[in-house]
């Protein structure tokens, strides 16, 4: 999924906006599997736990590691990510817990995209303050962390405490990349020392200065980096591919969506990949023409330009 001055791609789901229907994601475990034969890097789930019609927005619908497990069964090589779980919400025991079991399950092919929440509604119905999210993020990042470490622990954190106890199971490489999502609560200093990645969103208007901008906040962070080494940097769009590979890059609802051909989309990925980003994750619920259609045209005609990086994860070396 990751390599150095180089870009690889991932499909987030869902791949079909949801809209009060769930058959609308019939099928989609079958088109995972499409995804996963034709070698893209990743294919990455969001965390809901709430639809709140104000937001307008039901994110993939699945508990993600339930999900997660189950398209871990029915697919062989591709990374499995979230994007992203929200770290603030849920105790670090569960979702270490739950996250160590599916990198079990699957060969360690888990990244786990965090984040410290951006919906309100959320917060009072998990007995939280949406105030506090960024300090609870941290202290749960923290506390996943001690929880990964090998043998008998003692933890002492505000989110809880025990001694003398070992957790099981141990992620299946030695560590479960922990891939920060925007501030989240946190400097870029701090960013810069605990996460190991880190994704932000691209600028919403698509003018020439966007990815100019991008690499200075990707160069940014990489200079706090205290050792130096790799750490990747990830971005997504919500795309409308139409079939017209020449049809211009157009955003779309205020510019969450982009509408282009497939040139268009190439160019924007080669601009990502010089400004420093190692993977791009592409969604397409937005899109007009059956995803099956895209997913084909993306497989066939942009993937072999962005192949899959294809040997040891950097990350977990890293780590």
């Amino acid at each position: 999924m990751f390599a150095p001055d180089r870009l690889t791609l991932g499909i987030f789901l869902p791949l079909r906006f949801y809209a009060g229907d769930m058959r609308v994601l019939a099928g989609q475990a079958e088109l995972v599997e499409q995804i996963d034969r034709h070698d893209f890097a990743a294919v990455w789930v969001r965390d809901v736990p709430l639809f709140d019609p104000m937001f307008g927005d039901a994110g993939q619908v699945f508990d993600p590691f339930t999900y997660l497990a189950f398209l871990a069964a029915r697919t062989k090589t591709v990374a499995l990510v979230t994007g992203s779980a929200i770290f603030s919400l849920r105790h670090p025991l569960d979702l270490a817990k739950a996250s160590a079991t599916i990198d079990q399950l699957s060969g360690g092919r888990l990244v786990l995209g965090i984040a410290s929440g951006d919906r309100p509604i959320e917060f009072p119905a998990y007995g939280l303050e949406h105030a506090e999210r960024g300090e609870r993020f941290a202290q749960a990042v923290a506390y996943f962390r001690q929880l990964m470490q090998a043998g008998r622990l003692a933890i002492d954190s505000p989110l809880g405490r025990f001694d003398d106890a070992e957790f099981l199971p141990k992620p299946a490489t030695g560590a479960i990349p922990l891939i920060v999502t925007g501030s989240s609560g946190q400097s870029l200093a701090w960013i810069a020392e605990h996460s190991d990645g880190w994704l932000t969103y691209p600028d919403a208007t698509h003018n020439t200065q966007g990815p100019q901008r991008l690499a200075e906040k990707i160069r940014a962070w990489r200079a706090l980096i205290p050792d130096g080494g790799f750490r990747p940097h990830m971005t997504n769009e919500w795309l409308d591919l139409v079939d017209d590979p020449d049809h211009p890059r157009t955003p779309q609802q205020g510019g969450y969506v982009l509408r282009t051909g497939r040139k268009g989309l190439i160019a924007l990925l080669e601009e990502w990949q010089a400004a420093g980003v190692n993977h791009a994750a592409l969604g397409m619920q937005f899109s007009r023409r059956p995803a099956v259609e895209v997913i084909q045209e993306l497989a066939e005609d942009v993937l072999p330009l962005f192949p899959t990086h294809q040997g040891p994860s950097t990350i977990a070396a890293a780590w």
